[in-house]
């Protein structure tokens, strides 16, 4: 952590009063400074693109006459708390307060802004803090060094005699002082320091401590600019109505009645869609209804969940599977077997803030206002649409109302640049919660087959695991695929299980979705149905072996220490071992180290007659490494569960005929906040390098609930979300229930609750 810092010069340019750097990751890992000669009042983009180095960048600090820290964020920020956390983390090695910092989106510029462990520039993974540790933390220290030899130059004093407080640098024995912004020029003719040595922990000022989010002020006041709030002068409204069928098409169009009501000023056809601009959205929301469209739905139009369920059965039984991970052999020695099937239906991303974005396409530029998580993408989709270079591209990003991997994708921007391009003038296209909902870029389904073999201790001496899904990865970042063409995501969380089996095989079967249709990105990527998958079914294991879930975890997990300690903590707080009273209560443990993280969940519920779930409390224990600011681990922990529980008890997409059948919150709902429990969370103090945590809580929410489920009921989880029908209490009415389930989301519901309650339950389902 403190070791010295290897930097090649530059000559550092000045102009116009302002001092800039840029910091770049080296093949080697190690940092290099970069000075740009820009006015000081100048883009920031510009800022960026002059002398961009040919490998990623980090970070952009620049300081100005007039004082303040400007941080040109490398990541954006959707509610995770970034802004704040990678601040910190500059301000800390330049002695600032963060109440000093100014804080600036990334302009696109993949040379400059590229998440090394992305190898682009996106948001995404719960890489940010992990990707910017130390390379902000760099950044502050070398222009902290620079300041200070300007200040000593100035005063002839020796660096090592001058202080810095809160931008100040001080002499103590002449009662000196200077001010960053004071400095700045100077600063900008020091030599780039051959080293710097970072501070040590002990002296950390900002990093650790809770402090109040950057953005706070702004999103409570309302001057925060989300892409819903953008404006320009003589901008319009748009309403877009699109094909209900993937890759469906516009048969005809009467839009007689939409041109005729009041406000509603150009009707745009495409061969897709048709979208309707207005003075305001509720003209243009008006004139969409009112739209009589026949739609040609093309190849897809016989497209439902019961058939890609029954295909995942098919690929995952005959299709080819590749090996992920392969420890001894899966098949030495004999034992009690357990077999299992576990399976997730494909999700919508529904962010608070519906897709959107604003665009004015001109013969000269075309220029963007919009959130996204992929600002580069945008600009490549906005210049094939137009046949504008990409340097003609302007995009302003701005605040993103949530993004949850939804806007990874820039299928919106590509749209909104298609309606705007005949205009002429300025459209903010917004989607409508149905089109949100109805035209995502889902998660995938995975159907997934696992099993064990107990030796005679009831551990498992062998463990097999065969996940069946389409790939993101294949579409999205092709590069990424390993080279017999695994996608790594699809089995984060199975090939590496965090405890110790001397037997192990995990499989991958790819499963292509029907031509064309696309499949991404859901928050806590493939943790988060790998995790289900595996704490449930190591639960399963237990159970088998007639033994405590946590005695059993403890058991596997001698040697991973700081899983085994998070696990403890969580037990100690929640009070594992002390008694239950009441009817159908129970408690559910789940742990596993997802995105570098440690984490254990442990929650208890109560489930009544009728089969409806009541999450009474919830105690989780985290080992994040070390933590930038507490406060943002407690919220992303909290907010984390609560998204993944309400994948687990409410969300689905399922097709018929082609067509979504779900569109709004009344049939694809949210947990709700009095459904939410008190949620703790202990942070465990480590000096170990940080973690990702935006994902963690996710993760790791499933199968807490369906373990307390069992313990609760006796009924085994596995297909989700969880069907009230199966818990009824009245064996039956659950009968019944199980007889009528529909072939599709709920395909193998049956195999979920097969043998409850016996330790051969995985035999038999």
């Amino acid at each position: 952590m403190n070791a010295p810092l290897a930097l090649n010069r530059r000559d550092l340019m000045l102009a116009g009063g302002g001092f800039t750097l840029a910091f770049t990751i080296l093949r080697g890992g190690r940092a290099q400074a970069m000075a740009d000669a820009r006015p000081q009042a100048g883009d920031p983009a510009a800022a960026a693109a002059d002398g961009a180095p040919a490998f990623a960048p980090n970070a952009f600090i620049r300081i100005d006459r007039a004082g303040p820290v400007r941080l040109v964020m490398p990541n954006v920020e959707m509610g995770q708390g970034v802004y704040t956390g990678e601040a910190t983390l500059m301000a800390e090695e330049l002695d600032i307060g963060l109440d000093q910092v100014v804080l600036e989106h990334a302009p696109p510029n993949e040379a400059l802004y590229a998440m090394p462990a992305l190898k682009m520039q996106a948001t995404g993974g719960s890489t940010s803090t992990r990707a910017a540790w130390q390379v902000l933390r760099e950044a502050g220290a070398v222009a902290r060094v620079m300041l200070v030899g300007a200040a000593a130059k100035n005063w002839s004093v020796d660096p090592a005699a001058c202080t810095v407080e809160r931008g100040v640098v001080h002499h103590a024995a002449s009662g000196r002082t200077a001010t960053y912004g004071e400095l700045a020029e100077a600063a900008a003719r020091q030599p780039v320091p051959p080293k710097v040595t970072l501070k040590d922990p002990k002296d950390f000022a900002l990093i650790g401590k809770s402090f109040r989010r950057l953005d706070t002020a702004a999103k409570v006041d309302g001057s925060a600019i989300y892409g819903m709030d953008a404006s320009t002068p003589g901008m319009k409204i748009a309403v877009v109505v699109q094909c209900p069928i993937y890759g469906g098409r516009v048969k005809s169009v009467d839009d007689s009645a939409a041109r005729a009501v009041p406000g509603v000023r150009d009707v745009i056809h495409l061969d897709d869609a048709v979208a309707v601009s207005g003075d305001h959205f509720w003209a243009a929301k008006t004139g969409a209804d009112a739209l009589k469209i026949e739609w040609d739905g093309g190849e897809h139009a016989d497209f439902s969940t019961a058939a890609l369920f029954k295909g995942l059965d098919d690929s995952s039984l005959n299709g080819k599977a590749l090996v992920a991970r392969e420890v001894g052999d899966v098949g030495r020695g004999g034992g009690h077997r357990l077999d299992a099937v576990y399976q997730v239906p494909m999700l919508a991303h529904a962010p608070m803030e519906p897709l959107n974005a604003l665009v004015h396409v001109r013969p000269d530029a075309c220029e963007i206002w919009v959130g996204t998580q992929v600002p580069v993408r945008c600009v490549d989709a906005a210049a094939a649409v137009t046949g504008l270079p990409a340097d003609k591209i302007i995009l302003h990003n701005h605040y993103l109302g949530g993004g949850f991997g939804r806007r990874l994708e820039e299928d919106s921007v590509r749209l909104a640049v298609r309606i705007a391009k005949p205009l002429g003038y300025p459209v903010k296209v917004i989607w409508t919660r149905e089109q949100d909902i109805q035209h995502d870029v889902p998660r995938p389904a995975y159907h997934d087959r696992i099993g064990a073999v107990l030796g005679g201790d009831g551990l498992p001496v062998a463990w097999t695991d065969r996940v069946t899904s389409e790939s993101v990865m294949r579409r999205w970042v092709p590069a990424g695929l390993r080279k017999d063409g695994l996608d790594s995501d699809t089995v984060e969380g199975s090939a590496e299980p965090p405890y110790d089996f001397p037997n192990l095989r995990v499989e991958w079967v790819r499963h292509d979705m029907p031509n064309g249709m696309a499949v991404g990105w859901w928050r806590g990527v493939g943790p988060t149905h790998n995790l289900f998958k595996v704490e449930s079914f190591i639960d399963e294991c237990a159970h088998a072996a007639g033994k405590d879930p946590v005695a059993y975890r403890r058991a596997l997990l001698q040697k991973n220490p700081r899983v085994l300690g998070v696990l403890n903590l969580a037990a100690e707080k929640m009070g594992w071992d002390s008694p239950r009273s009441g009817g159908r209560i129970g408690r559910g443990v789940a742990v596993a180290s997802p995105f570098g993280s440690h984490v254990c969940t442990m929650v208890e519920i109560e489930v009544s007659a009728q089969g409806e779930i009541r999450l009474l409390r919830s105690v989780s224990a985290v080992d994040c490494g070390m933590v930038v600011n507490p406060n943002t681990v407690e919220a992303q922990i909290q907010g984390g569960l609560v998204f993944g529980w309400t994948g687990a008890l409410y969300s689905q997409i399922t097709y018929e005929g082609g067509a979504v059948q779900q569109s709004n919150f009344n049939d694809y709902r949210m947990m709700r906040m009095n459904e939410t429990p008190p949620l703790e969370v202990h942070i465990v103090h480590s000096s170990e390098a940080p973690g990702g945590i935006g994902e963690v809580g996710t993760a790791i929410a499933a199968p807490a609930l369906g373990n307390a489920i069992f313990a609760a009921t006796g009924m085994r989880i596995r297909t989700l979300p969880i069907d009230r029908g199966l818990l009824v209490q009245d064996k039956g009415a659950q009968k019944a229930v199980l007889t009528a389930l529909p072939l599709g989301a709920l395909v193998l519901a049956g195999a979920a609750v097969a043998g409850s309650g016996r330790s051969d339950a995985g035999e038999e389902a």
